[in-house]
C-alpha cells in the first residue's frame, strides 16, 4: 500500500475510565484535547512538543505516537516515513485522563490519514492495535469513539459500544492534584482476588449507571458509582484522592476515582460548591486544580492535508 497524504492533524481527547464501578469496562471521553499536526518526510524524526509534558516526553523513535504511527503503517501494510510532529499537549499525564491513550490512539488515527486505503484501519482495527500498547480498551475506546463507552475483551481481541446518554445528566468536573501515579504502581495495588459479594455489588451498580445514564435519572449516579473493587485498594498510593473522594461522596456528591488515578472525577456536580469542599478537605488547596468539563461525544478523526 503506498502513502497517499503527506499532511494530516488530529485531536484526541482527554478520557476517564472505570466510572467507579465499571473496572477496565467503562469510560468517557471530555472535551479537553491533544491536537497534533503530521507531516511525513524522507528525513528522520522532529517531534516539537508544547503544554503538558513539553521537555519531559521522549523526542524520537520511542514517544507513543510515533510508536504507535508506525504500528498502524505497518498494519496496513504501508511503507514507514520520516516524521515531523507537533504536539500540544492539554491532557494531564500520569493523573488517569488516558494520555497515553490518546497519544496511541492519534498515532493510528494519522497512519490512517496517510494511507490510500484508510479502511485497513477502521475503527476495529485501531482499538485492536492500541490495545497492544494499553492493555485493555477502556481508555482507548472512548479517545477513539467519545461518549460514554463500555468496551471488553473477547479471546484476545477488543470490544466496544457506545452507550445512549441523556442531554445534561453528565456535567464533569475533573479534580487534578499535582501529585503523579504511575498506571503500573496503581494496578499493583489491587489484590489478586475479590470477595464474592463486592463481585455481585459492583455488577448491580455498572448496570444502575448504565441506567441511569440512559433515562438521564442523576438522581441515581452517587448510588450508581458505588465501588468495592479497586478505589478503596489504592488508597496507600494516593491518600489524599482517595479521602477526598470519600467526603465528595459523603456530602452527596457523585465522585470517583478518574481510572488509575490520583485525578478525582466528578460526574456531575456545582463547581463553586465542589470547590469549597476541596479547599476544606486537602492539605494544599493551591496543588489541585479544578476544571469544568464537558463530555465530548463526537469520535476523533484525522483530517487529512
Amino acid at each position: 500500500m503506498r502513502i497517499q497524504h503527506t499532511r494530516a492533524s488530529v485531536r484526541v481527547p482527554a478520557t476517564s475510565a472505570n466510572l467507579g464501578p465499571g473496572f477496565d469496562a467503562l469510560g468517557l471521553a471530555v472535551d479537553l484535547c491533544d491536537d497534533l499536526e503530521l507531516e511525513a518526510t524522507t528525513g528522520g524524526v522532529e517531534i516539537t512538543a508544547r503544554g503538558e509534558g513539553a521537555g519531559s516526553v521522549p523526542t524520537g523513535e520511542e514517544h507513543l505516537v510515533v510508536r504507535a504511527l508506525r504500528r498502524g503503517l505497518d498494519e496496513a501494510g504501508a511503507p514507514q516515513v520520516g516524521v515531523r510532529l507537533q504536539c500540544t499537549n492539554r491532557i494531564p499525564h500520569g493523573r488517569g485522563m488516558g494520555s497515553s491513550a490518546a497519544a496511541t490512539v492519534a498515532g493510528l488515527l494519522l497512519a490512517r490519514a496517510l494511507v490510500g486505503e484508510p479502511e485497513a484501519l477502521d475503527d476495529r482495527t485501531v482499538l485492536q492495535l492500541a490495545c497492544e500498547f494499553e492493555g485493555h480498551p477502556d481508555n482507548a475506546a472512548p479517545a477513539l469513539m467519545g461518549g460514554v463507552v463500555l468496551s471488553w475483551m473477547r479471546g484476545g481481541h477488543a470490544r466496544a459500544v457506545a452507550l445512549t446518554v441523556a442531554e445534561d445528566v453528565l456535567r464533569p468536573l475533573v479534580l487534578l492534584p499535582r501529585t503523579t501515579l504511575s498506571t503500573h504502581v496503581a494496578r499493583s495495588l489491587l489484590p489478586e482476588t475479590v470477595p464474592y459479594g463486592d463481585a455481585v455489588h459492583n455488577a448491580s451498580r455498572t448496570a444502575l449507571l448504565i441506567h441511569a445514564l440512559s433515562t438521564g435519572d442523576s438522581d441515581l449516579l452517587l448510588e450508581a458509582t458505588e465501588d468495592r473493587l479497586h478505589q478503596e485498594h489504592r488508597a496507600p498510593g494516593m491518600p489524599q484522592s482517595v479521602e477526598l473522594m470519600r467526603v465528595l461522596r459523603q456530602e452527596g456528591v457523585p465522585a470517583v476515582i478518574s481510572g488509575a488515578g490520583p485525578a478525582v472525577l466528578v460526574l456531575a456536580g456545582d463547581r463553586a460548591r465542589v470547590a469549597g469542599l476541596v479547599r476544606r478537605i486537602v492539605d494544599d488547596p493551591s496543588a489541585w486544580r479544578l476544571a469544568q468539563v464537558p463530555l465530548r461525544r463526537h469520535p476523533s478523526r484525522a483530517v487529512v492535508g
